[in-house]
C-alpha cells in the first residue's frame, strides 16, 4: 500500500503542477497581449492626430507657398555693397 499511495501522490502532484503552470502561463501570457494592445492603441491614436495636425497645416495653405530664399547661404546684398562702396572692408 505504501508504494500505491506514492505512485497516486507523485502523479497527483504532477497534475496539480501542471493545473498551476497552465494558468500561471494563461494569466501572464494575457497580461503580455493586453500591454501590447495598449501600446498598438497609443501608437495608432498618435498617427492619427499626426495626420490630422498635418491636414489642418495643409488647410491653412492651400497654395503651399515656400521660403524662396530656403537654402541660400550667401549674403546677395554683399555684391551690391561691394559695387556702391568699394573702399569698406
Amino acid at each position: 500500500m505504501n508504494k500505491n499511495n506514492t505512485i497516486i501522490a507523485g502523479v497527483l502532484g504532477l497534475v496539480v503542477g501542471l493545473g498551476v503552470g497552465y494558468w500561471y502561463g494563461g494569466q501572464r501570457a494575457s497580461k503580455q497581449a493586453y500591454e501590447k494592445a495598449v501600446s498598438d492603441i497609443k501608437a495608432q491614436q498618435e498617427e492619427i492626430a499626426k495626420k490630422a495636425g498635418e491636414d489642418a497645416a495643409d488647410k491653412a495653405n492651400p497654395f503651399k507657398v515656400e521660403n524662396p530664399l530656403e537654402g541660400v547661404k550667401a549674403n546677395p546684398f554683399s555684391d551690391a555693397k561691394k559695387a556702391l562702396n568699394p573702399f569698406a572692408d
